[in-house]
């Protein structure tokens, strides 16, 4: 008996599992670095063929004894939420060429951003832009700096806040 090599290549990876498409996170809010990162994550996208998600955070708002007026300010909380993730999709559509993901989750900021990101293995990026003002880089970086990053399994992009349009674009 004679025995005879296989002409056969092992599996690449990208043969095994099916390459998805990367996607930036970017946790949106009502501060006006909020557009700076959404600006970067959409040139960004658009640059690597990737994809955007948007993330409104429901936070926990203290009123849990008076059902009744909690669950009116979740749905106003909610309703608002969607508005502005809407305005800020067209925005995205209008840099990368492409609708973004919209989620709106309610908890804790850092633990809403890690679940989501633990669920969603695409999201390889987590796009932040740092405050101008003189009250700090903003709540979001400082959650990231103050050590809610390390529970973090992607890298996170903290962009300045103070970037213009034409930064951003040569940037990203």
């Amino acid at each position: 008996m004679t025995e005879h090599a296989s002409n056969a290549q092992p599996a690449t990876q990208s043969e095994i599992t099916p390459i998805k498409r990367r996607k930036l996170l970017v946790v949106v809010d009502e501060t006006p670095e909020c557009e700076v990162a959404i600006h970067f994550a959409s040139r960004r996208a658009k640059h690597t063929k990737g994809g955007v998600v948007l993330l409104a955070v429901l936070e926990p708002g203290g009123f849990e004894h008076w059902l009744g007026v909690e669950n009116l300010m979740k749905e106003e909380a909610r309703a608002e939420a969607e508005k502005v993730l809407h305005q800020h999709a067209a925005r995205v559509n209008e840099i990368a060429g492409t609708f973004p993901e919209l989620e709106i989750r309610e908890g804790k900021k850092a633990d809403t951003i890690k679940a989501l990101i633990k669920e969603d293995r695409a999201i390889s990026i987590l796009v932040l832009a740092a405050g101008t003002g003189k009250e700090g880089p903003g709540p979001l970086v400082q959650l990231v700096a103050g050590g809610a990053a390390s529970g973090f399994p992607i890298p996170v992009t903290v962009v300045p806040g103070s970037l213009t349009d034409d930064e951003l674009h040569d940037l990203a």
